[in-house]
């Protein structure tokens, strides 16, 4: 124990004031110094590597983020375009979770709420309601035909992450999550 300590007060001392110049690198400064043309070759030669990848067509890089709705794109889940996947609309709010699904067309396919699945009161602003109302929802969409969802999730509800929880858990693969108020990303 003792030997801690005086470790850690020889350390302290040597980082008090006044400061002194110290040593960073372990390595002398010619050193550095002679280092930075390397890093510069290093740099032209990715330079030029990248110019080379650019001459040569390849293939669409490949996009973490959702396609824009009307924006021309290849990706297709269960041969479906992008804007043609079926839309979870989920509202939470603090006292409730509404689910309804519809299709591309806006034709309603499948609504659910906390209410409707038998939570009265209080209980219907919890997660655990809103994960049950998720799940019913799933089921009746899959009824339906329905296998792939895009979810627009509109209020600050304790339901809103449970509620697309649930719609997974019921056999629906969410695609995409969009935020309406931007508050928290899903």
């Amino acid at each position: 124990m003792q030997v801690v300590r005086n470790a850690r007060s020889r350390l302290l001392q040597s980082w008090a004031w006044p400061p002194k110049t110290r040593v960073v690198a372990g390595l002398p400064a010619s050193t550095i110094h002679r280092s930075a043309p390397h890093l510069q070759d290093a740099a032209a030669k990715q330079d030029i590597e990248d110019k080379e990848e650019a001459r040569t067509p390849s293939h669409r890089s490949f996009s973490i983020y959702p396609p824009i709705p009307g924006q021309e794109n290849s990706l297709r889940w269960a041969g479906k375009k992008f804007e043609e996947i079926p839309i979870a609309h989920i509202k939470a709010s603090y006292n409730n979770t509404q689910i309804q699904v519809v299709s591309a067309a806006h034709q309603p396919l499948a609504r659910a709420s906390c209410g409707t699945e038998g939570f009265r009161n209080a209980k219907k602003g919890t997660g655990i309601a809103a994960q049950t109302a998720g799940i019913a929802a799933a089921a009746k969409a899959t009824g339906k035909g329905v296998t792939h969802v895009r979810v627009v999730v509109k209020g600050l509800g304790p339901g809103r992450l449970s509620a697309i929880k649930g719609l997974t858990m019921g056999g629906l693969e969410v695609t995409c999550d969009e935020i309406l108020n931007g508050r928290i990303k899903v």
